[in-house]
């Protein structure tokens, strides 16, 4: 599956923050948490640095989550709904290190508004070339992670190599047995 730079980035991203909220355990409760996330994905623009931005991507969390529920209708309904309330409005930028790609919210919208409407149009990408099965559940006994399995055979299982590392031992021991 070949989508740009920035599509790929954004559905990364959003599973990112769909999983500090998954599993029993939210990883996004600070500022600094908060801080690390936008470090982490390398969010362009201005921040609030506040608890109500802190708030505002929190709630963001739930509405990202249902991209990952396979029901194309639903999936359409979300982005539609999000690009609507977030009034995106696409345009090409180029900034950083990043050649031209495109952002659909003005510079100076509130982060959570930003990080919904990529989600969105990344996911609109997806939708468009009918590979939203390539959004996926960790098959981990005990992680509920969500990821994209950008690769090409569509084999992925996991979220990541500890998952996969611990089903592969759970396996071997089990025939050991």
């Amino acid at each position: 599956m070949v989508l740009a730079h920035d599509t790929e980035r954004a559905l990364a991203a959003a599973a990112g923050l769909v999983n500090t909220g998954r599993g029993g355990q939210d990883e996004l409760t600070s500022l600094e948490e908060l801080e690390e996330l936008v470090r982490l994905w390398q969010w362009s623009g201005p921040r609030a640095g506040d608890a109500a931005e802190l708030a505002a991507v929190r709630e963001l969390r739930p509405t990202l989550a249902r991209f990952w529920s396979g029901d194309k209708d639903a999936v359409v309904d979300i982005v539609n709904q999000v690009l609507r309330e977030r009034h995106a409005l696409p345009q090409l930028v180029k900034h950083d290190q990043w050649d031209y790609h495109v952002h659909a919210t003005a510079p100076e919208a509130p982060l959570a508004d930003r990080m919904a409407v990529e989600a969105a149009m990344a996911m609109a990408d997806v939708i468009r070339i009918d590979e939203l099965s390539r959004l996926r559940i960790c098959g981990g006994d005990d992680c509920e992670d969500v990821y994209v399995d950008l690769s090409k055979n569509r084999s992925r299982r996991f979220c990541g190599a500890a998952c996969g590392n611990r089903a592969n031992v759970a396996a071997y021991r089990a025939r050991r047995r």
